[in-house]
C-alpha cells in the first residue's frame, strides 16, 4: 500500500517522486482520503485527488481550518473492497486525522462502513446507493445525490420527454448498480411500466456481447444504465454500436465521465446522462471548472467535483463548530444549509444526504450539453 501526504501546489507526479511528506502535527489538521491510485480506476483516482488537493490549497489560502493548515493524507484503495478497508484502517490508525473522504463507489463504502462506525469520526463519501445513509451509520455524509433521485429523473425524462415505454435496464450487479436498478424499476412500476429487459453484468468484464445481444433482442425502445466503472461502459458502448443498436440511452453519471468519453468516443454520441455534476449547471460549478482547468489543464467531472466540495464543507463545519471533537463536527455538517458547491446546493438532511437533485445532459458530438436541473424538496 502506498501512502502520500498531499500538500497544496504539489502535482500527483511530484507526490510519487517525493513519497511521504509531513508537517508538525500542532501546525496542521489532517484529513484522510482513500483513492484508487492503482487498479482499473487509477485514472479516476487521479481526478479525485486533484479535486481534494485544489480545495486544500484554497482552504489554506483562506486561513486554513481553525487557523491551521489542512494536510491531506492519501492511501491507495487499489480499486477493491479489501483494498479500501485496509487503506481506511491505516488512516484510522493516525489519531491526528480528524475526518475522512471515502469512495465514490457504493460497494467500497459498504465494505468500510463497520470500520467507520467503530472509529466514530465523520466520513464524506460519493457512493449513490440510497442504503448507504439509511443503515444506521451516523458518520456517513453523502456529497452526491442518491439514486432514488436519479431513477425518478431517468424515468421522467425517458417517458415524459422521449415518450418511450419499452424500457431495458443494464446495470452492474454490485451495490451501486443493483440499488439504482431497483429504484428505477420501482419508479417505472408506479408509472404503469414493466421493463422488457433487466440485465445485470459483472464489473471489469472484457466482453459485453451477451448483454448487447440481449438488449438487441428485447425490443426495447429506450435503455437506462447504471455502470460502476467507466472502462466497462466504454467497452459496452463500442460493442453496442458494432451490433447496430441505436436506441435512446439514458445513463447514470458514468456516461459523461472523462474516462468513459475518452474510451468510447463516438459510440456515446447522442446519449443522455442523469448526472450530479455539470460545468454549466450553476455559477459555482462554472467557477470550479475554471479553477480546475487552470490548475490541471483538463476539464473536471463528478470524480473531482464531489471531493472538492467535501473538503470545503468539512472545513466550514469544523470552523463553525470551533472544535475537532467528532460529534461536534458531525452536528455542524448536519446544520449546513444552502451551501453553494460545484455539485449544487447542499442542504443536509438528518440522514447525511447533502444534495437532492440531478442534471439532465446530452452528448452532442463529444460535447456535454446541459439541458436542465431537477431538484426535489424531500
Amino acid at each position: 500500500m502506498r501512502k502520500w501526504v498531499v500538500l497544496p501546489m504539489l502535482g500527483l507526479a511530484a507526490l510519487m517522486a517525493v513519497g511521504t511528506l509531513s508537517l508538525q502535527a500542532d501546525d496542521t489538521i489532517k484529513i484522510g482520503l482513500t483513492a484508487s491510485l492503482t487498479g482499473p480506476a487509477a485514472e479516476e483516482g487521479r481526478y479525485k485527488v486533484q479535486g481534494a488537493q485544489l480545495a486544500a490549497e484554497e482552504i489554506n489560502k483562506a486561513g486554513g481550518i481553525l487557523g491551521k493548515r489542512v494536510e491531506l493524507v492519501v492511501e491507495d484503495d487499489q480499486t477493491t473492497n479489501p483494498g479500501i478497508v485496509t487503506a481506511f484502517s491505516k488512516l484510522a490508525g493516525d489519531k491526528d486525522i480528524v475526518a475522512f473522504i471515502g469512495s465514490v463507489r457504493s460497494t467500497q463504502n459498504m465494505a468500510m462502513s463497520p470500520e467507520v462506525m467503530k472509529l466514530g469520526k465523520p466520513l464524506m463519501m460519493g457512493g449513490t446507493d440510497p442504503a448507504l445513509t439509511h443503515m444506521g451509520n451516523p458518520w456517513y455524509f453523502r456529497f452526491r445525490p442518491n439514486d432514488s433521485y436519479s431513477a425518478r429523473v431517468m424515468a421522467d425524462f425517458g417517458v415524459g420527454t422521449l415518450n418511450k415505454k419499452k424500457w431495458a435496464i443494464v446495470h452492474s450487479t454490485d451495490a451501486f448498480g443493483t440499488g439504482g436498478m431497483k429504484a428505477l424499476v420501482e419508479v417505472l412500476k408506479g408509472m404503469g411500466i414493466e421493463p422488457v429487459l433487466v440485465q445485470g453484468y459483472t464489473n471489469n468484464s472484457q466482453d459485453f456481447t451477451p448483454v448487447a445481444l440481449a438488449l438487441k433482442r428485447s425490443g426495447a425502445d429506450v435503455m437506462a444504465s447504471y455502470f460502476t466503472f467507466e472502462p466497462d461502459l466504454g467497452i459496452f458502448a463500442k460493442q453496442l454500436n458494432q451490433l447496430g443498436v441505436h436506441i435512446p440511452w439514458v445513463g447514470s453519471a458514468a456516461n459523461i465521465a472523462t474516462t468513459a468519453l475518452r474510451l468510447a468516443g463516438p459510440a456515446l454520441y447522442n446519449t443522455y446522462g442523469v448526472v450530479d455534476f455539470n460545468s454549466d449547471s450553476c455559477p459555482s460549478a462554472k467557477a470550479f471548472t475554471a479553477k480546475y482547468e487552470a490548475t490541471y489543464n483538463v476539464r473536471p467531472d463528478h470524480l473531482s467535483g464531489w471531493p472538492y466540495d467535501a473538503m470545503h464543507v468539512l472545513a466550514l463545519a469544523i470552523n463553525n463548530a470551533k472544535s475537532l471533537e467528532p460529534e461536534k463536527i458531525r452536528q455542524a455538517i448536519l446544520a449546513i444549509k444552502n451551501y453553494q458547491g460545484a455539485e449544487g446546493t447542499y442542504n443536509f438532511d438528518k440522514n447525511g444526504d447533502g444534495l437532492h437533485g440531478y442534471n439532465v445532459v446530452k452528448n452532442v458530438n463529444g460535447y456535454i450539453q446541459f439541458d436542465k436541473r431537477i431538484e426535489f424538496k424531500e
